[in-house]
């Protein structure tokens, strides 16, 4: 290899390098402005521990991205998080491909979680809508069933909430309005929420 191929690739790294490190700073300021939603946060902790200690559940739905993340999160109440303890009542209402199609086929994409949460929800449960907008459809209708049976809602935004943020009993709307931003501190979210769960639960 050529000493000019050399230098254009320890400059293209050199590049790179500080562009990651650019991104990570980038990061931190973001989490640090997600303090704000530190008493919504606990409050979403303390919904979903009385939703444990009272014998319910929590059900998880979101698309895309968001339906990964509600899958990871209900696995670590199912499975564990930090610690090996009794598992957790939680699932995803992503999971059921048969379901979802059928739903989907008969009744209209938008009710794949509704129809599931009005054949499993029961008051006590909690139900977790993670939409990085807030407007996904399907999750809506599911908010809106939950409150017809008495299902709590947590949602799970980007800063501008949309419809969901208003429909939910809680909302955490986390600092950003990019779509990859807002996942990551969705994720991070849940674990700390998964984390208080686990410590006060178990």
């Amino acid at each position: 290899m050529g000493a000019g191929v050399t230098t254009m690739n320890q400059t293209a790294t050199s590049d790179r390098s500080a562009d990651v490190i650019a991104q990570l700073r980038a990061a931190t300021q973001r989490l640090q402005s997600l303090e704000a939603q530190a008493p919504v946060i606990s409050a979403a902790a303390d919904l979903l521990v009385r939703c444990f200690r009272s014998g319910g559940k929590v059900i998880f739905c979101g698309n895309g991205g968001s339906a990964a993340d509600s899958q990871h999160l209900a696995a670590e109440f199912m499975g564990r998080y930090l610690r090996d303890r009794a598992p957790l009542p939680s699932l995803a209402l992503t999971v059921d491909t048969s379901a979802l199609t059928a739903i989907g086929n008969d009744y209209g994409y938008e009710q794949v979680f509704s129809r599931q949460l009005r054949g499993i929800g029961r008051r006590g449960d909690v139900l977790v809508g993670i939409s990085t907008s807030g407007n996904s459809g399907n999750v809506l209708h599911a908010f809106q069933v939950a409150r017809e049976i008495g299902v709590a809602t947590l949602a799970m935004t980007g800063e501008g909430g949309g419809k969901l943020a208003e429909l939910g009993d809680l909302a955490i709307r986390v600092p950003s309005r990019q779509t990859n931003e807002i996942q990551e501190m969705h994720i991070v979210v849940g674990h700390m929420l998964c984390g208080y769960v686990e410590a006060e639960v178990c």
